[in-house]
């Protein structure tokens, strides 16, 4: 081989392996994408029939009719035609608790909801008199979470219940035994309430009547408190406030006690960032908030621990959240709704009704 024809050889080699170097380099750095998992509402089309012979309506039949005495008849006039409703799966990747607080409480903090709550206080005096006096509960946050759940009763939803559930039953694997037990709650209360359960509207999480009371709840805490035997959540003021305490009793709200206290812009103690980081269930000594935070603080009733509440700010300002201590009542509403921004943000419209 020539000189010429070797150095152009070589060349060439140092081209390609110049080249190989390249592409290493941007497989390195510009890596294949990764394609995120479909949302459930991608994998439907709204209205597409649900399909009772697969095995899971199978065994829910098997299961109505063994355990709960239906009939084959009655699932027939229950489930027949049932579709899906696509929409209720797109809210159920978007709920509004995920928003942050700054946004979140907004929502609900309204002035138009503070002056409505002030007037059923006023409207209910007597009512919510008993209220108080039978479940042990503080008015005014019975009336924030009516406030907060319907505007006092005045949107109670607009998803037919039994659509939704077999909605999220079939096609929202994520949640689909939660909502498997939800719907067969919700036949018996039907059977129990002498309710058709076609045309009763609600959330789109299958939550109804002016408490917004999922199935499984309505059947353990709605009670009746105007003087008959029918829970009614839907029309009765009366049922629907005192379902709201006795849901709140059972979690061991305490009367006249603490809801929350302010802890400021930054926690001192690891060990709060840690809880607060893992959520409502991880509570922590209020001595150890008082101490760490260097605040005099109320006590807890019985001494109860508390949780520690990330409460996101705007952005911008010189701090990214601000801390409260969640005492044992707090902790009461967080069993209502899972989420601290919710305990939240009725815990400050109630303060409001007071001011």
């Amino acid at each position: 081989m020539s000189t010429t024809l070797l150095v152009r050889h070589l060349l060439s080699l140092v081209g390609l392996v110049f080249a190989s170097g390249l592409l290493l380099a941007a497989a390195l750095f510009h890596p294949a994408p990764v394609f995120a998992q479909p949302l459930a509402a991608d994998l439907v089309e709204d209205g597409q029939l649900i399909d009772l012979n697969q095995d899971k309506y199978r065994q829910l039949f098997t299961e109505l009719t063994q355990k709960h005495q239906f009939s084959q008849d009655e699932l027939q006039a229950i489930f027949q035609g049932q579709t899906i409703n696509r929409q209720v799966l797109v809210l159920m990747d978007k709920q509004w608790e995920a928003k942050p607080y700054h946004q979140y409480a907004p929502l609900f903090l309204t002035p138009g909801n503070i002056r409505d709550g002030k007037e059923k206080l006023r409207q209910h005096k007597a009512l919510l008199n008993r209220i108080e006096a039978t479940f042990g509960v503080d008015r005014e946050i019975v009336v924030a979470i009516w406030g907060v759940e319907t505007r006092f009763g005045t949107h109670q939803g607009n998803f037919e219940v039994l659509r939704t559930l077999n909605t999220l039953f079939d096609a929202y694997p994520r949640r689909a035994d939660f909502f498997r037990q939800q719907l067969i709650d919700f036949l018996l209360l039907c059977r129990e309430t002498g309710r058709d359960p076609h045309g009763i509207m609600g959330s789109y999480a299958g939550a109804f009547g002016q408490t917004q009371f999922i199935p499984s709840s309505f059947r353990q805490y709605a009670i009746s408190f105007d003087g008959d035997d029918k829970r009614d959540v839907w029309g009765s003021v009366p049922d629907v406030l005192a379902s709201i305490a006795h849901y709140l009793k059972r979690y061991n709200w305490t009367l006249n006690a603490p809801v929350y206290a302010e802890l400021g812009y930054t926690l001192q103690e690891p060990q709060l960032a840690a809880a607060e980081e893992k959520g409502r269930k991880a509570l922590v000594p209020l001595d150890l908030v008082r101490q760490s935070q260097k605040l005099s603080l109320p006590p807890s009733p019985q001494n109860r621990p508390v949780s520690i509440v990330g409460l996101e700010l705007k952005p911008g300002g010189p701090y990214a959240k601000r801390y409260v201590a969640g005492y044992p009542n707090f902790q009461a509403v967080t069993e209502w709704n899972h989420s601290n921004r919710y305990a939240m943000a009725v815990t400050e419209l109630a303060e409001a009704f007071g001011r």
